[in-house]
């Protein structure tokens, strides 16, 4: 048999050699816990060669120490990674704990001799009945481990608390909620009350925002706003798909229930306000109104023509941009008079690449920016008396670009049918925005070029023209 000392020299070299060699701190922990037994082993060793204590005593203790550090050791190399910084997802550290703690036993009964264990086995039952929540809340964090209702970085709700899982310990989980605070539950009510788990069966979690409208707005047209509203929301998903639902036909409202899947629940009051604050813009432009609760009584401002001096000040901005610069005074104010105002919210789409459109947009207050699908690329920020959109408008070509609101942005909407009552009046207007249409479009294709975008070159002003008057039937 190899005597107690070299055996333990052995076990305490070839730990330490395992320590220089791996790199996951949670098993370099274990290992050192190791060392530790093993160096104290060794202590009890140098006293029983100086014959101080009892032989048998020590040399049992001695033994113990030395088996309880290999298994320490043993078990952290064996169920852990040695290179990723991270524990075992099938033998959590609790489980792992658990294994350690019963081989030591069952190497304490072959090691040490009856009356010892028979001091023990008293102590263990005065401990037991002394930490009975204690080792209730062991058995529950250890069942939690073995069945795995959730895992570290899970958002569940228990009972009252809610929050994202970031540790399992003996006795409690520790739970992040979103306000930054830590709660910690214990585990024998972790296994009482019924658990939900946002983050499984699978990541996406699906979250609702109520919304009223009108009983005067159809039904369809209403839904066709709230998809547009969850279109604008960066944090919804387009995946699985979102719906909207008539929830209820209410006293004073058609409450509908608008159904979105995000991938972060950790972020579901901010996927709302954005829903929420699209749908507002959303309403707001297509005049779909979001009704006072009916208990309370309201003034209601009934809608009112445009004042003169608003339109003539619409007016005057149409001046100041080189796209309709030939118009007289009164032409210019009868365009103002015909087209519609839109106010978008800050990072809300207004129009996409590849999206049909016969309109153009006046920027009247606020920024927007023009980018490239798919790269994202900016070409441009345009403010106010800035323009787009012209091409869709004089051609009915689709979209050649994305253009979203960089602030909450007004704007004046310019369809073709408006430019074409224009044209009728005005023929040489047709000629003059030619030129300026095709500089604009030259740029916009050099753009796309250099973003590596497969565009076909701009059309010479002429063949330009040909398109408008076609488009427009002139």
């Amino acid at each position: 048999m190899i005597q107690l000392p070299i055996a333990t020299g052995v076990a305490l070299a070839v730990v330490l050699a395992a320590l220089a060699a791996v790199r996951n701190r949670f098993v370099r922990a274990r290992l050192g816990f190791a060392a530790v037994l093993l160096l104290v082993a060794f202590g009890f060793e140098a006293a029983l060669g100086r014959g101080v204590g009892d032989p048998a005593l020590v040399g049992g203790l001695a033994r113990l120490l030395l088996v309880a550090g290999g298994i320490v050791a043993a078990v952290g190399l064996l169920f852990n990674p040695w290179r990723h910084d991270r524990v075992s997802e099938r033998v959590p550290a609790i489980v792992q704990d658990v294994i350690v703690i019963a081989l030591f036993a069952v190497s304490a009964t072959l090691l040490l001799d009856e009356k010892f264990l028979t001091t023990s086995a008293v102590g263990a039952v005065v401990i037991g009945f002394a930490l009975q929540d204690t080792l209730g809340n062991l058995f529950a964090g250890l069942a939690i481990q073995i069945e795995k209702p959730f895992r570290v970085g899970h958002w569940v709700k228990v009972g009252d608390f809610e929050g994202k899982v970031q540790e399992v310990t003996w006795r409690a989980t520790k739970l992040l909620t979103k306000s930054g605070q830590f709660i910690i539950v214990p585990n024998s009510v972790m296994s009482k009350d019924p658990i939900l788990n946002h983050s499984e069966p699978t990541i996406p979690t699906r979250i609702d925002v109520e919304v009223g409208a009108s009983y005067d707005a159809p039904p369809n047209e209403v839904k066709r706003a709230l998809h547009e509203a969850l279109e604008n929301a960066p944090l919804v998903l387009r995946e699985p798909e979102p719906d909207v639902l008539i929830e209820d036909f209410a006293a004073s409202s058609v409450n509908y229930r608008v159904r979105f899947w995000i991938d972060d629940f950790g972020r579901d009051n901010t996927a709302r306000d954005q829903v929420r604050s699209n749908i507002w813009y959303t309403f707001k432009r297509r005049g779909i109104e979001i009704p006072y609760p009916i208990q309370i009584e309201y003034s209601r401002d009934e809608q009112h023509p445009r004042p003169p001096e608003h339109l003539q000040r619409l007016a005057e901005r149409l001046g100041a941009i080189d796209f309709f610069a030939g118009l007289d005074d009164i032409e210019r104010l009868r365009l103002a008079t015909a087209c519609e105002e839109h106010l978008y919210g800050a990072r809300e789409r207004i129009v996409r690449q590849g999206d049909a459109g016969e309109s153009m947009f006046v920027v009247l207050q606020g920024r927007v920016r023009v980018t490239l699908e798919p790269s994202g690329q900016e070409v441009a920020v345009i403010s106010s008396r800035g323009f787009f959109g012209e091409m869709s408008m004089l051609t009915g070509d689709p979209r050649t670009a994305t253009v979203t609101a960089l602030d909450d942005s007004t704007l004046l909407e310019i369809t073709a049918e408006r430019f074409r009552d224009l044209a009728v009046r005005r023929p040489s207007m047709v000629e003059e925005v030619s030129a300026v249409v095709s500089a604009r479009r030259q740029g916009l294709a050099q753009a796309q070029a250099a973003a590596d975008e497969a565009r076909s070159s701009a059309p010479a002003p002429q063949s330009l023209l040909t398109r408008i008057k076609s488009f427009l039937n002139l």
